[in-house]
């Protein structure tokens, strides 16, 4: 008979996570929902006098617009669909998306438009240098805001333990910090070694290549890379790769 598969969720404890978790259980799998990271707001606000100004999450969108933030004639740029979609959500109008959903993939589409500009970046303190280093080669002038700081929640963790154990068939990263909190919590333990072993033994999804390079270069193997940088597309394809090979 067979049974459900059991897949670890890093997402945020908030409406991802419960999201997460639902689609998890409409795929006939057993979630392991396991906050790898918090938000802590600044309470800074962007300025609002650039020429561009880039939002690259949706909990960004969200701070800005709880401070009022209303920039004049900046053009508003996206890092993807989903973030332009909640900007748009939230009354903003959304001026770049590029086609590559990255730092990279923005930096390749504003290369051209912002030598001499004024250019916000508002994010988290984990945001990529890739972005700003790239934009101040292309001769922009760049200015970064820091919304919001990821802290991982000290009660996370049980996955680590799950998976030590050689109990998770599947886990899902979601950012390259979850990885790097996952292993940190591993190691609060004294498992980190096993608990890689055990993710080996499993099959391991990131949302992107930069959270497969993370993972990879931390020894764990990443079994799925959806094309899109898209939860469920991740969620559909670790469930499918895994549930073949767990059977009582």
């Amino acid at each position: 008979m067979s049974q459900k598969v059991r897949v670890a969720v890093f997402r945020p404890d908030d409406e991802r996570l419960r999201d997460a978790v639902s689609l998890l259980d409409s795929l006939g799998a057993t979630p392991v929902p396991d906050p790898m990271l918090a938000v802590e707001p600044t309470g800074e606000r962007p300025r609002d006098d650039a020429d561009y100004a880039i939002l690259t999450s949706k909990t960004g969108v969200e701070l800005v617009a709880d401070a009022g933030w209303r920039p004049g004639e900046t053009k508003l740029c996206a890092i993807g669909d989903s973030t332009a979609a909640v900007m748009r959500d939230h009354g903003y109008s959304v001026d770049v998306v590029p086609d590559e959903f990255s730092s990279t993939g923005l930096v390749g589409t504003l290369r051209d438009r912002v030598p001499g500009a004024r250019v916000e970046v508002a994010r988290s303190d984990h945001g990529s240098p890739v972005l700003t280093d790239g934009l101040e080669a292309a001769g922009s002038y760049v200015h970064e805001t820091i919304l919001y700081e990821l802290v991982r929640p000290p009660e996370s963790g049980t996955s680590a333990e799950m998976a030590a154990a050689g109990d998770l068939e599947a886990a899902l990263f979601t950012s390259s910090l979850t990885v790097e909190h996952f292993l940190d919590a591993a190691a609060e333990r004294g498992l980190r070694d096993e608990a890689v072993t055990g993710l080996n033994d499993a099959v391991v999804g990131a949302i992107g290549e930069p959270t497969r390079e993370t993972a990879e270069a931390r020894g764990i193997a990443v079994d799925v890379v959806p094309d899109a940088a898209d939860f469920e597309q991740l969620a559909c394809a670790a469930v499918e790769a895994a549930a073949p090979t767990y059977h009582e």
